[in-house]
Order: C-alpha cells, then sequence, then structure tokens
C-alpha cells in the first residue's frame, strides 16, 4: 500500500477537514466543514474503487448542505431513503452497508438534532466508518474517523461542561 498515493493524499485532506468539523461547537460551522470533508471523501474512494463510499460520501455532501437551509422531517427520510436505495443497487457484500448506514445515521443527526444530541449520533456513525475504511485498506479515512472520534468525544465533554450550571 502506497501512503502517498493520490488517493491516501485526498484522504488525508478529508482528515484535515474532518477533524476541523468535529473541534467546532457551532452546529453551522460543524456542517460547512463536514461538507467540505465529504468532498474530499467522494475523490478518495473514487480513487479507493469503493463505489458504495462514494455514493455515501455524494449523499452526505448533499445532506450536510441541505441540512445548512433545512431540518424538515421529510427532506431528511428523502436522504434516508436515497442512501438505502443506493444500498441496493451498489452493496455486493455486507461490509458495503457501512457507510450507507453511517450516512443514515449522521442525516438523522443532521435534520432532526442539534448539539451534543447530533454529536453523539454522529459518534455512531463515526464507529461505522472506522468498520468500512479499515475493510477498505483506506489509512486516511482510518486515521481520521478514529481523531474525530476522539475529538467528538472531547468537544461534547466541552459542551456538557458549558451548558452546566456553575455553582460557586
Amino acid at each position: 500500500m502506497d501512503w502517498f498515493s493520490p488517493a491516501q493524499c485526498v484522504g488525508y485532506v478529508a482528515f484535515v477537514l474532518g477533524v476541523g468539523s468535529f473541534l467546532q461547537m457551532d452546529d453551522r460551522r460543524f456542517k460547512l466543514f463536514m461538507a467540505g470533508e465529504c468532498l474530499a471523501y467522494v475523490v478518495h474512494f473514487a480513487l479507493l474503487g469503493n463505489p458504495t463510499a462514494v455514493a455515501s460520501s455524494c449523499m452526505s455532501l448533499l445532506r450536510s448542505l441541505v441540512s445548512l437551509r433545512t431540518r424538515a422531517l421529510w427532506v431528511a427520510l428523502a436522504f434516508v431513503a436515497a442512501n438505502l436505495a443506493l444500498g441496493l443497487a451498489l452493496a455486493k457484500q455486507a461490509s458495503d452497508w457501512l457507510p450507507l448506514a453511517a450516512s443514515c445515521l449522521g442525516t438523522l443527526a443532521l435534520f432532526l438534532l442539534q448539539g451534543i444530541a447530533m454529536r453523539l449520533v454522529m459518534l455512531c456513525g463515526t464507529a461505522l466508518w472506522i468498520a468500512n475504511n479499515v475493510i477498505a485498506g483506506s489509512i486516511g479515512g482510518t486515521a481520521l474517523e478514529v481523531v474525530i472520534a476522539v475529538v467528538n468525544a472531547a468537544t461534547i465533554v466541552r459542551m456538557a461542561r458549558q451548558e452546566r450550571p456553575r455553582t460557586v
């Protein structure tokens, strides 16, 4: 495996954008950074030859951008349905469903939740992406998702501390 192939280099870009996303405590900035990460993932997984991850990343990119404008339940459900349709069309083995399931979780989180709750559901999706990336051989993607899990957990703790009433 070439650590500096074009595919892996784009994965490293996704890494930087993904970490930047999960450092954000502002939901809007979180979604903007996530859109950038998803765009890099589209290119990364296309170069790795993983069509279900490309499809899922495209859906995640669109959903991140649309979720900036609306939080309508019907829109979230349309994205979930599209992910399921992609899975039925593209999945050849059980592991192909991992990025699609992660995208469904992310969709529900971005459209229906805010703050800590949104980030907790995204953390579950991150676990699915870790499994996908290990199977796909994505060095940058695996590193990204492991670091994102840690950064997201730390941000959740920071947000919880900020929300907690202070007693003197």
